[in-house]
């Protein structure tokens, strides 16, 4: 599995920490940047790191900003890119099992070091469960794609 990384200028010392997982993971990583030292805006690189990874360059992504929320926008304006983000690990467990999200976006300002690992660990190791969850992700990308969706209602699924 191959992780596009990227981060504005408030996200160096979490992008190093989350790289540090993801080496600890034995998973490959592209750097989308940015880099130390310079000043950055986030939806450049929200916008490459979500591009590789709607292209399939990439298997999923993790961007960081300062709260996370600027950079998962940047991030979701990508066809085919499904970025959310997250403060605390069930949102991110449960984000892969039913929504399937390919992108995790992290605050820097927001969450610390360590919560950032547990919280990047845990989204990492979460399959996506498929069943009724792969037709409200299937609307989703319908969505994305100006088609019209099926409000099917499936009398088992909640």
């Amino acid at each position: 599995m191959t992780i596009a990384v990227a981060c504005d200028h408030t996200g160096f010392d979490l992008k190093d920490a989350v790289i540090e997982v993801l080496e600890e993971n034995g998973l490959e990583y592209r750097d989308f940047g940015a880099n130390r030292g310079e000043r950055a805006d986030y939806p450049v690189f929200g916008r490459q790191a979500a591009e590789a990874v709607a292209a399939g360059e990439c298997d999923r992504g993790i961007v960081i900003c300062g709260t996370g929320v600027g950079i998962s926008i940047a991030a979701n304006k990508v066809p085919g890119a499904r970025c959310v983000v997250c403060s605390e690990p069930y949102s991110a467990v449960m984000s892969r099992r039913h929504n399937n999200v390919n992108m995790l976006a992290l605050g820097a300002r927001v969450v610390g070091i360590d919560l950032a690992k547990m919280i990047v660990q845990q989204w990492l190791d979460a399959e996506f469960e498929g069943g009724r969850h792969q037709r409200r992700v299937n609307q989703i990308m319908a969505t994305e794609a100006g088609a019209p969706i099926e409000n099917e209602v499936d009398p088992g699924s909640c």
